[in-house]
């Protein structure tokens, strides 16, 4: 039988619960265990596919095409795990399930109620990818007071009575704050937490005290007497310089052998050497490269949160430190691109969605092409880039009919007829189709061609992407755009959808239509990523070759 480990926030939100939850997952795979993590979020959108960059951060997408929560990046990132649908759910998931039951007759004439039909629901949910693992992991998303966490938090109550409390483990994420004209850490907020907590109907088992400062012994005293715990159940979780650090901490904080000893395991010692090798090449690495990151929401980092992570994979595969530079892309569209990229070692364009910015995108683009330096396109970025090539090297009038439903040249376009490889069956999609579901999502298999960049990183014949969008590289213009030097280095296996271009007279310049970066690990970095890193570094170093002319460069305003 599996052993559940719930995963609650107090005080404040964004602590980071996704982090300790991925990093107690990393640490119990580390001694052996099989650990899967789900993610239970309370807001009513079925899932986040649909919600701004602005409010929820990025749209995490499954093989399987689902749209989840950004965690769920985290999750793959730190575990050996692969998520699906069934490791994240929302209310209005819940909820649509319990309702689509109702309207079909399965409750037979009941009165629908949170408890127990919600509440069986989200039991039912969690149980459901319990199968074949030691430990699961479920984090509870929203912070504990919130009226919409309620049924959540009374589900993973009654879980303790249906499996048996030497099963369950609840872990309290919360806030010791540092009071700077006292001088004085508090313990009160998380005193209150745990007593809302209780008020609720459980106990917390294990409390993680996020802090900027050591939290003294007096103080992890005063906390466990208040909270009803054994003083090691009060654990530290303290700043550190990079998210991989994280599982190192709690392991030094005896986290891995407080949940070891409290479900009666007898797991190996944690193998940490891997993870010790990591967060040595991120914080003392060899080299420093760079990166231009040229976007539309680049006033909420979480937008870029698998992004920002696979650049610093793509670091650690080359012993680099990446020095991140956000631009806004309509800022470039006012003030031009040489104000903003004379620096930066390589350009990099993210996916995304909407006419906004897109013109600052190209003229970042052209300057990448014109200028020699690197460039990687993702998704939105790769579209970019065709439209770029096709106005300025083709001569032709080009535009996205997403942007632009009349342009007389739609070298990007809704493809009306398509073959879906994942559902074995030809798609017909339009301008009028809900939003999604005309979307390609999840993983789709793709063919590379001999002597390109793309075959080169992977060295591999066939791949497999996620992909998250909805308009494609238009066929009709295979012909002019080949034949002015365009790559195309990657298709679908029957052909038909172009999934990788690149431009034969430069140093490295990329663009897919998939996100490699949500398959990207530390322990594993992306072949994308770390080609585009190695050749940013390679056309830096071509800029300055001699050691001195390095260090200068190295040190210029990153």
């Amino acid at each position: 039988m599996a052993k559940y480990i719930f995963v609650t926030g107090g005080v404040v939100s964004a602590l980071g619960k996704g982090i300790a939850a991925a990093a107690t997952g990393a640490l119990l795979e580390a001694k052996g265990l099989k650990v899967t993590l789900q993610k239970l979020d309370p807001y009513i959108n079925v899932d986040p596919g649909t919600l701004s960059p602005f409010q929820h951060g990025e749209v995490f997408v499954t093989d399987d095409g689902a749209e989840t929560d950004l965690d769920l990046g985290h999750y793959e990132r730190f575990t050996s795990i692969r998520t699906s649908q069934a490791n994240n759910f929302t209310t209005g998931k819940i909820y649509y399930n319990v309702i689509t039951k109702e309207r079909r007759g399965d409750f037979l004439g009941e009165t629908v109620q949170v408890v127990p039909h919600i509440t069986d629901e989200i039991k039912r949910a969690i149980k459901s990818v319990s199968n074949a693992y030691d430990i699961v992991i479920v984090e509870i998303g929203g912070t504990i007071g919130d009226i919409e966490s309620l049924p959540f938090l009374e589900a993973i109550r009654q879980i303790r009575y249906d499996v048996g409390r030497e099963n369950v483990i609840y872990i309290h994420l919360t806030l010791i704050p540092y009071i700077k004209t006292a001088g004085e850490i508090k313990t009160k907020p998380t005193q209150h937490s745990v007593k809302e907590f209780r008020e609720i109907g459980i106990q917390p088992d294990i409390i993680l005290c996020r802090t900027e400062w050591p939290i003294p012994p007096e103080a992890k005293k005063k906390i466990a007497i208040n909270c009803n715990l054994d003083a090691d159940a009060v654990i530290s979780a303290r700043d550190v310089d990079t998210i991989y650090e994280v599982p190192l901490m709690l392991h030094y904080e005896g986290l891995d052998h407080l949940i070891s000893r409290k479900f009666n395991l007898n797991p190996n010692e944690p193998e940490l050497t891997l993870w010790k090798d990591i967060v040595r090449k991120i914080k003392e690495p060899k080299n420093a490269v760079t990166i231009a990151i040229v976007g539309k929401y680049t006033g909420l980092k979480d937008s870029y949160k698998s992004l920002m992570e696979a650049l610093i994979h793509g670091g650690i595969a080359n012993d680099a430190r990446i020095n991140l530079q956000w631009i806004d892309s309509e800022e470039i569209e006012i003030h031009g691109p040489e104000r903003f990229l004379s620096e930066a070692d390589g350009i990099l364009v993210p996916g995304g969605f909407g006419y906004r910015g897109i013109e600052g995108k190209i003229k970042a683009i052209k300057f990448a092409r014109e200028k020699r330096i690197p460039y990687f396109g993702i998704c939105l970025g790769m579209q970019c880039a065709v439209i770029e090539f096709a106005r300025n090297v083709c001569g032709l009038p080009a535009n996205s009919s997403e942007f632009d439903l009349n342009t007389k040249e739609p070298v990007i376009y809704l493809m009306e007829r398509w073959y879906d490889f994942k559902k074995e069956r030809t798609e017909v999609r339009s301008e009028d189709s809900h939003k999604g579901g005309t979307m390609r999502l999840g993983a789709y298999p793709c063919i590379l061609k001999e002597g390109t960049h793309a075959l080169k990183a992977y060295g591999l014949k066939e791949i497999s992407e996620r992909h998250r969008h909805r308009y494609e590289f238009n066929n009709a213009y295979r012909g002019i755009l080949t034949k002015h030097g365009l790559r195309i280095s990657g298709l679908s296996p029957d052909e038909e959808l172009v999934e990788i271009i690149e431009i034969e007279d430069h140093p490295w310049f990329l663009g897919c239509q998939f996100h490699p970066e949500f398959k990207s690990r530390p322990t594993d970095p992306h072949p994308l990523f770390r080609a585009f890193i190695e050749a940013s570094l390679r056309e830096k170093r071509s800029l300055f070759p001699n050691e001195e002319s390095n260090k200068e460069e190295t040190s210029r305003g990153i």
